[in-house]
């Protein structure tokens, strides 16, 4: 059983940056891929990052350019830095982990507006 638990939301004004983490309560190297979703009011959950155990990473179209995902194995560790945020970024940002099967974090909030 892994648990994830994430931090580093809130409220920032457009053209801002913020930073999430995600800890994971497993080691990093039973922990394949890791990342971040996110869902908007009436909107699906789609993929912001991910990045797996060998360092390959993936980002949606829309943060391309402005969202860097990281990671710490020896923290057990996954950071999302947010530049140039815009009121479309507004949404729960969920942290997920790929191990022997998915395991999601509760959601954190983060608000773009003036």
């Amino acid at each position: 059983q892994v648990q994830l638990v994430e931090s580093g939301g809130g409220l920032v004004q457009p053209g801002g940056s913020l930073r999430l983490s995600c800890a994971a309560s497993a080691s990093a190297f039973s922990l394949n891929t890791m990342g971040w979703y996110r869902q908007a009011p009436g909107k699906q959950r789609d993929l912001v990052a991910a990045r797996t155990s060998g360092g390959a990473t993936n980002y949606g179209d829309s943060v391309k350019g402005r969202f860097t995902i990281s990671r710490d194995n020896a923290k057990n560790t996954v950071y999302l830095q947010m530049n140039r945020l815009k009121p479309e970024d507004t949404a729960v940002y969920y942290c997920f982990a790929v191990a022997d099967r998915d395991y999601w974090g509760q959601g954190t909030q983060v608000t773009v507006s003036s």
